[in-house]
């Protein structure tokens, strides 16, 4: 006898055996989609009309369709393929709502988080222009928040920011930090917290992907000991920018301009020249067009000590690669999302799934631009990432990019 939710399959083959939604069956082959739901226990014991690898494609096309209904998406993820002439269409019909929301449910946000750590890593290569500085490849470090379902669920678990005349803003937040490699807007690895959480706290996880050969940039606001200690623990080269009150005295001045200083936990530290950490100071002013005076002076420290490895202007030049990863946020949130959208799902979890469904295509369309760009010679840059996304939205429909 047949249990409960089981249902019985009109035809020998199955929709996961033929879905094929371009870029992202591409980037993501069903084998490793299959390795990353096994990996978090989701695969499923019978035959469902929504299968595990189906829902982890799903998830990403609603990052893909983010203005469609649920079953719009659905229908774009399946219809109008290369496939479909050869797959009798009464053999599947577009689930409703609930199935697919069940379906979210059974799957959760472990398949795809342990998809994004296996898949998504930084695109550059040798050929890659606008992804190096010298020998380093660039790395950027910064945070966004986003918007999400106004729920009691999600503002339980994510707060909600206070609005300037001391009420709650209109929807839950989500705290993002990310690590991105700047030349190709790749964002590699992430951090979420609720809006209550400060990116600083959240910044720690990423320095896990900071590897030798690696120059990550940073603005003012992680300019501390303690993080600088632990984004520098793998090898990795930094080059962040200080605060203007941070007290840096000249220990040995350099041919290019730059000086040699030390990094100390506290004041104390500092006067008893304890455990300080050595690092090469560049000072600039930005001129403001159209002002009568400069605005205050830059300061950027890294661990590059010898400037002839890294001169003063090359490195103060290459510090405006840190804004790389604001135009990726843009991207993710304005472009891809869709401007003034929030994240459609009501539950914590399933805001989180919905989070790393939207890195996952990112990535995918990233990892397409920057094939075009090599095959180009060009600097991913001079692509555009709103064409791109209109491409890739339009080949899911021809099944172009199909593996």
């Amino acid at each position: 006898m047949p249990r409960a939710g089981w249902r019985k399959p009109e035809s020998e083959q199955r929709l996961s055996d033929h879905i094929s939604i371009g870029v992202l069956t591409r980037t993501y082959p069903p084998a490793m989609v299959d390795a990353a739901v096994a990996s978090a226990g989701r695969q499923e014991r019978r035959h469902r009309l929504l299968p595990a690898r189906v829902v982890v494609y799903y998830v990403m096309a609603m990052a893909l369709f983010s203005h469609a209904a649920y079953e719009e998406v659905m229908r774009s993820l399946v219809e109008g393929l290369a496939w479909s002439r050869r797959w009798r269409s009464t053999t599947w019909t577009v689930p409703t709502k609930a199935a697919i929301f069940q379906a979210r449910v059974r799957l959760g946000v472990e398949p795809l988080r342990i998809l994004f750590h296996r898949a998504v890593h930084p695109l550059g290569t040798p050929e890659s222009r606008g992804v190096w500085f010298r020998s380093w490849r660039l790395m950027s470090v910064d945070g966004t928040i986003l918007d999400v379902a106004d729920t009691p669920a999600n503002e339980a678990a994510f707060g909600r920011p206070p609005h300037s005349r001391g009420e709650g803003s209109a929807f839950p937040q989500v705290r993002l930090a990310a690590l991105a490699e700047s030349g190709t807007h790749a964002i590699v690895d992430v951090a979420l917290g609720p809006c209550t959480v400060g990116e600083l706290s959240l910044a720690p996880e990423l320095f896990r992907s900071l590897q030798p050969g690696m120059l990550c940039l940073a603005d003012r606001l992680y300019f501390s000991y303690h993080l600088w200690q632990q984004a520098s623990a793998n090898g990795a080269d930094l080059l962040w920018r200080a605060r203007s009150n941070a007290v840096l005295p000249v220990v040995e001045e350099l041919a290019d301009g730059s000086y040699l200083s030390h990094l100390f936990a506290t004041p104390k530290d500092r006067a008893v020249d304890r455990d300080g950490i050595p690092v090469r100071v560049i000072e600039y002013v930005l001129e403001a067009a159209g002002q009568p005076t400069p605005e205050l002076p830059y300061r950027l420290i890294t661990t590059i000590l010898d400037p002839t490895l890294a001169p003063a202007d090359e490195l103060a030049v290459t510090y405006a690669e840190r804004w790389e990863l604001e135009t990726a946020f843009d991207e993710l949130k304005t472009h891809q999302r869709g401007p003034r959208l929030v994240l459609r799902s009501k539950r914590p979890e399933g805001v989180e799934q919905e989070i790393y469904g939207h890195l996952l295509t990112h990535f995918a369309i990233r990892a397409l631009m920057h094939e075009a760009a090599l095959e180009a010679e060009e600097d991913p840059d001079r692509l555009s990432f709103i064409r791109s996304l209109r491409v890739v939205r339009r080949a899911q429909t021809s099944g172009l990019f199909s593996p």
